[in-house]
């Protein structure tokens, strides 16, 4: 059973680690052995506060659990996992398949993109492929997608962001051919089995889509909190209790997240991406930068642009 009290479910970023989103993508994309063999094949049960999964197993078994209730299944199938559910996996040994993180700034950007069909990316869903067609093309556009992620090209954000899309629509044509079935739950602050989810899990939620539309004003958490009808304190206190962090640390990992993807994507000078991101002075922004990424803007642009052989032994990529 992988069952664990919710008060003691842990947050994390990506299962296992505690350190920043690792990379200047929205998304990320490893194989489910990569992970879960380091873990014993057991994922114990935990959430993510802005992550969205998309598992594809090809073949193999797992024992799923979704908000406390375990499910045996065999591949293959397709999971969907949104922020905030409770979530564990027990995999099989011989477990083949990939799981796909997808950051919330895109699982929304998809949201309004896709439409009803982004909905998909919103419900907790388990899938299995017993249609022959319909298991060819999630394969292939997963196998494209872990190719494209792990080797950059001209025009990979682009063409990444499509695949996904396309997965996305092909998750929404499972969901509308299966029928209604207990595991699938709205997202937090809807109605659910005639009673409203966690009230902070909406405040959460509706602080996420605050910073995503103003993170580059750098308002400040008295502001937000304002907007949101709560006082700092109360808003901090949601943050530390469902997200595992401050809600000056939300706000600053977002910036991070975008001052990485700038100086990783494009060829602004370090002053331009300061301004665009509300700092008032380069200086000031190399000092946040460096102090939540360990390098200076300048320090990781030259490293993301590296080859593997210009990277000194015994440093991560």
């Amino acid at each position: 059973m992988l069952t664990a009290p919710a008060a003691s479910v842990p947050v994390f970023k990506l299962y296992g680690e505690t350190r920043h989103w690792p990379t200047p993508d929205l998304l990320h994309c490893e194989s489910i052995p990569e992970r879960s063999h380091l873990h014993d094949w057991n994922i114990r049960p935990h959430r993510h506060a802005d992550l969205v999964h998309v598992l594809h197993l090809a073949s193999g078994d797992v024992t799923l659990e979704l908000e406390g209730m375990p499910h045996r299944l065999a591949g293959p199938l397709t999971i969907v996992v949104p922020a905030m559910a409770i979530h564990g996996f027990r995999f099989s040994e011989d477990v083949q398949g990939h799981i796909i993180t997808l950051a919330q700034p895109l699982a929304e950007h998809l949201s309004q993109a896709l439409g009803e069909q982004g909905k998909a990316l919103a419900r907790t869903d388990f899938q299995r492929l017993d249609r022959p067609e319909t298991a060819r093309r999630i394969a292939t556009l997963v196998a494209q997608i872990d190719e494209e992620y792990r080797q950059p090209a001209p025009g990979r954000a682009h063409l990444l962001e499509a695949l996904i899309q396309a997965l996305v629509v092909e998750l929404s044509r499972l969901a509308e051919r299966g029928r209604p079935s207990p595991h699938r739950t709205s997202r937090p602050g809807s109605r659910v089995n005639g009673r409203v989810n966690d009230k902070g899990h909406e405040h959460l939620a509706n602080f996420q889509a605050l910073i995503e539309a103003q993170y580059r004003q750098q308002p400040s958490i008295e502001s937000l909190a304002g907007q949101l009808g709560l006082t700092s304190a109360h808003l901090n206190t949601l943050c530390r209790r469902l997200a595992d962090r401050s809600a000056l640390q939300l706000l600053h990992e977002r910036l991070l997240l975008e001052a990485k993807r700038q100086l990783t994507y494009t060829n602004m000078t370090v002053g331009q991406v300061a301004d665009l991101l509300g700092f008032s002075e380069p200086a000031y922004f190399t000092r946040f930068f460096k102090r939540l990424s360990g390098f200076s803007p300048r320090d990781f642009r030259l490293r993301q642009h590296a080859t593997p052989n210009d990277v000194a032994p015994g440093q991560a990529r």
